[in-house]
């Protein structure tokens, strides 16, 4: 056994050693390879331009074109700038640590941000301080609520006339400045403005979400399948009695063979099978057995693969988050408004159904299943104690700072939700 785990890190770390010197040249190509993609996506720019909008900025102001026509020509825009902001993002973070300087980099910088001057408003869908109007609640300042007595709330005197003339010619003009505003000339350029910003923003967040999910899944995939397994099955094909890399693993496979013995002496007895030497007999068990054998090389080597596998994948999750700190906020803005947007009830449901998924009177048997599924994964032996102990500890903390982030801010940003909540769990 020690033999083949090391026969088979020295051919893993063969294979590592050839993948980081290609990657270490592609890495040394980086910065000039990312700007060559993002001055490519500008000179598609400029052709779109100069061939269908007569020089000008891809815009409905340019030409006199119909709705889905500029739709398709928006769409090709958007997704040129992306280009160009991804691949400026990795030229920039590759230039820090290359420390790469030349003319050519330089006259290649100015072409690409003479095209994307002309398109300011992208600037707004990447910038760090993206502004959404999000419903925020009513903030309450309970220590000023208590400050009052409580014979005042009672006596409250009216207003004097005067004063509710006053309160009440206000209420009038603002209403009437807020109808001036609405039909304002640049009011429909400012609705539209903000409503292409609101739709480009959902577009950007919902395609980092899949990416976030669909990248890292593939990588896993790809990497075991392609990579990994192919060198472990390579270096563990003449090791066919190297199979078992944990007790539970052996059990299992001494159980399925003595089922199958077992299966052999019921049809004997039950004269469904004619009678048979004990030589055949064991020739049958022993090919059972190399069967048997097969399949759990296979389990195994596919074990071993996704312990590797799922490293690259993580590797791969990580370089997508440093890279889109962009994303990463235009994704917070756009589930704080979906958040926001939703009303007590249903964001009190929603509190009770994870608190109860996660830590309530049925989780035990939830996480006791996770954590089997997660040990088979990897081929690690399945610990009874170390599950015990995990679903003893983490459920509990877990449901600590839910509990701390209820009372710590829930109260503060939705204290009707808070109610409702009291209210749900109290009927229950």
């Amino acid at each position: 056994m020690k033999n083949y785990f090391a026969k088979t890190a020295n051919l893993l770390r063969q294979n590592l050693k050839d993948y980081l010197r290609s990657l270490n040249f592609w890495f040394l190509d980086t910065p000039e390879r990312a700007l060559l993609e993002a001055l490519q996506a500008a000179q598609r720019i400029t052709n779109i331009e100069i061939e269908h909008f007569d020089g000008n900025k891809i815009s409905s102001q340019s030409v006199n074109y119909t709705e889905n026509v500029m739709s398709y020509w928006q769409g090709y825009l958007d997704k040129n700038l992306t280009t160009i902001k991804v691949r400026l993002i990795e030229f920039r973070l590759s230039q820090k640590i290359l420390n790469l300087s030349n003319s050519g980099l330089l006259e290649k910088l100015k072409i690409i941000d003479e095209v994307v001057e002309k398109y300011a408003i992208k600037d707004e869908l990447i910038s760090n301080k993206v502004s959404v109007s999000t419903s925020q609640p009513l903030q309450i300042n309970q220590s000023e609520i208590n400050k009052q007595p409580s014979s005042n709330i009672n006596n409250i005197q009216p207003k004097p006339p005067s004063q509710q003339t006053r309160l009440l010619s206000r209420s009038i003009s603002q209403r009437l400045n807020r109808i001036k505003a609405n039909f304002a000339p640049q009011t429909e350029e400012e609705f539209v403005r903000n409503y292409r910003l609101s739709q480009s923003r959902t577009r950007i967040a919902i395609k980092f979400i899949l990416t976030l999910i669909i990248v890292p899944f593939l990588t896993q995939q790809l990497s075991k399948d392609f990579l990994v397994y192919p060198i472990l099955e390579k270096n563990t094909e003449n090791n066919i009695n190297q199979i078992f890399i944990n007790s539970d693993m052996e059990k299992e496979a001494i159980h399925k063979l003595h089922n199958y013995q077992e299966s052999l002496i019921f049809e004997y007895l039950l004269n469904q099978a004619p009678p048979i030497s004990s030589e055949l007999i064991k020739e049958k068990i022993k090919n059972k057995a190399i069967e048997i054998a097969e399949e759990f090389h296979i389990k195994n080597n596919s074990a071993i693969s996704n312990v590797f596998a799922d490293l690259i994948s993580l590797i791969s999750f990580s370089i997508i988050v440093i890279i889109s700190q962009k994303e990463i906020v235009i994704l917070k803005a756009f589930i704080d408004n979906i958040v926001y947007g939703l009303s007590d009830s249903a964001k009190a449901f929603l509190i009770i159904l994870f608190t109860d998924i996660f830590v309530g009177f049925h989780s035990p048997e939830g996480w006791e299943v996770i954590l089997k599924g997660l040990a088979e994964h990897l081929g690690l032996p399945d610990n009874r104690t170390i599950v015990f102990f995990f679903i003893a500890t983490f459920p509990v903390i877990l449901n600590t700072i839910f509990k701390y982030w209820i009372f710590r801010y829930l109260s503060r940003l939705s204290p009707s939700a808070l109610a409702t909540l009291k209210e749900m769990d109290e009927s229950n």
